[in-house]
């Protein structure tokens, strides 16, 4: 009796042109499940440790051990050895695998071989790139919509020559000059516009215009990176008033965000909308208080009734508490009959996170002080219990502590965790940050200005500094920091869209002043920043 041999399955999914958020909801359940993953061309790192398992197989399909591209009769023959090892393979491939991508022939090769296969279509560069650029390609007036793919092979202009007809063409800088030269040889009106598109959907992203007649000398002067999608005729003029997505108040820019990983979550996703790359650098770590007793009998009082209130003045004093919680099998019903207060919006939604509404925060300063101005003081009728709960950081001042004790509370201070300064960064992170690297830094309390300071140095002049507080504010400026923006509430949300404000008006000014838009960082000086 012979052996059966297992063979795996093989899905041809559509990674789209460069901006992971194009992905389908088919095409991430096949990366899910995938045992192995063969790349095309495009890097796609931050995409596979987003969908993909770990310990996954990952084998590059564009390039061969010479450092020569792949032919498609190589890419077929990887695709195939990596089936017959019994398990699921996703074959990625850029934009959409039905156009320009060599789908044909590895389907073939599977159904040869007796492989399963699916195909999960992805979006394409040549609707995607023009639609990021503002350009939606089909306005009234357009009757035609043709994409060409030279790849050096000749091609009869005279059949994309109407007046009507919009042509993308997707390639390298000869291509799209070659098209050009084609398309005006085959009668096509040397005024005609053309957009030209590097690093399409990804904040690299770069759009040049010119008319047909001016391609050849305008595209050697942009040094555009390797692949391009240009588009040619009317639809172009479409641009000045559809462009969304380069026109974004931080397109490109580069955000350092000083703060833990499991801190920086929301706000990196509120930058990413406003079209910056941010880049988390930990300036603390946070650890458990080195003897334990003390929290542990004051989360002991708080179940038995010992306490009136508990003031939480940080995310991490809420992350301790619900830690020694669910270490002793407790959940948020234990804050039953119990007042919580909550230092500022951030802290708050950390606790309605946990399921707990706070009935105490600050609507004006969003700090200990202003926690302690809007705290009310003890009534001997009203309260029946004069005692309050602070969980804090070993390094917290006593601003709170003394106020509350002025006004008749009785304060048990605990330390909840303690804050160690995080190791230095990597040294090309302290470059970027003292060399003007970064477009923006954005400090969300005063020990993040003090540590980054001490383990990466100071800012360049040029960096955008952003403060949420004045307590943050007045920190960075002792720092010899400039401070540009300030938020008008102490929350992540609020010091982004100031910070995208600031942005915008850098823009606008630009514009107005017949300028190019450049980012803080392209405008780097020699000086140091000092404060005024």
């Amino acid at each position: 009796m012979s052996k059966k041999t297992t063979t795996g399955r093989v899905a041809f999914v559509g990674a789209g042109p460069g901006d992971e958020g194009l992905l389908t909801l088919r095409a991430v359940e096949r990366l899910h499940q995938a045992d192995v993953v063969v790349l095309d061309q495009l890097p796609r790192d931050v995409l596979l440790a987003t969908h993909c398992r770990e310990g996954v197989e990952v084998l590059d399909a564009g390039f061969g051990e010479d450092g020569e591209p792949m032919t498609r009769a190589a890419r077929a023959k990887l695709v195939l050895q990596a089936a017959r090892s019994g398990g699921r393979v996703a074959r990625l491939m850029d934009g959409d695998p039905a156009l320009f991508s060599g789908l044909a022939e590895e389907i073939l090769a599977c159904r040869k071989a007796g492989i399963p296969f699916e195909v999960v279509p992805g979006v394409s560069a040549a609707t995607a790139v023009p639609t990021y650029a503002g350009i939606p390609l089909t306005p009234a007036g357009v009757d035609g919509l043709h994409v060409v793919h030279p790849h050096g092979t000749e091609v009869d202009w005279s059949a994309h020559a109407g007046a009507d007809t919009t042509v993308v063409v997707l390639g390298v800088e000869s291509d799209v000059v070659d098209s050009a030269r084609g398309l005006l040889a085959a009668g096509r009106d040397p005024r005609t516009p053309v957009a030209v598109s590097t690093a399409g959907t990804t904040v690299r992203q770069r759009t040049v215009t010119c008319t047909l007649a001016e391609v050849k000398t305008v595209l050697p002067k942009a040094r555009m990176e390797r692949s391009l999608t240009a588009v040619v005729g009317a639809a172009v003029d479409q641009r000045e008033q559809a462009s969304w997505f380069e026109t974004k108040p931080l397109f490109g820019w580069r955000v350092l965000v000083p703060r833990t990983k499991e801190q920086a979550g929301s706000m990196v996703t509120r930058l990413e909308e406003h079209g910056a790359v941010a880049e988390v650098v930990p300036t603390i770590s946070v650890e458990p208080p080195r003897t334990p007793h003390q929290m542990e009998k004051a989360v002991k009082g708080l179940v038995t009734g010992r306490y009136e209130w508990i003031g939480f003045t940080s995310v991490n004093a809420v992350r301790a508490i619900r830690e020694k919680f669910e270490e002793f099998g407790l959940d948020a019903r234990a804050f039953a009959g119990l007042k919580v207060a909550a230092v500022g919006g951030i802290t708050a939604a950390a606790l309605r996170e946990w399921g707990i509404e706070p009935d105490l925060v600050p609507t004006g300063e969003q700090s200990a002080q202003g926690l302690a101005d809007v705290w009310p003081p003890f009534d001997e009728v009203l309260d029946p219990i004069n005692r309050v709960f602070l969980p804090r950081a070993d390094i917290a001042t006593d601003t709170l502590v003394a106020a509350l004790q002025n006004t008749g509370w009785e304060v048990d201070d605990v330390t909840a965790y303690r804050t160690v300064r995080a190791a230095p960064p990597p040294a090309e992170i302290r470059e970027a940050i003292k060399g003007g690297q970064f477009d923006a830094v954005v400090f969300t309390s005063s020990s993040t200005v003090r540590n980054l300071v001490g383990i990466a140095g100071k800012p360049h002049v040029t960096t955008v500094i952003a403060c949420i507080g004045p307590a943050t504010a007045k920190t960075a400026q002792e720092h010899g920091l400039r401070v540009d923006v300030l938020a008008d509430e102490a929350t992540a949300d609020a010091l982004v869209e100031a910070l995208a404000d600031y942005g915008a008006g850098l823009r606008l000014a630009a514009v107005e002043n017949g300028e190019p838009v450049l980012r803080p960082s392209q405008r780097r000086a020699g000086a140091r920043r000092s404060a005024r």
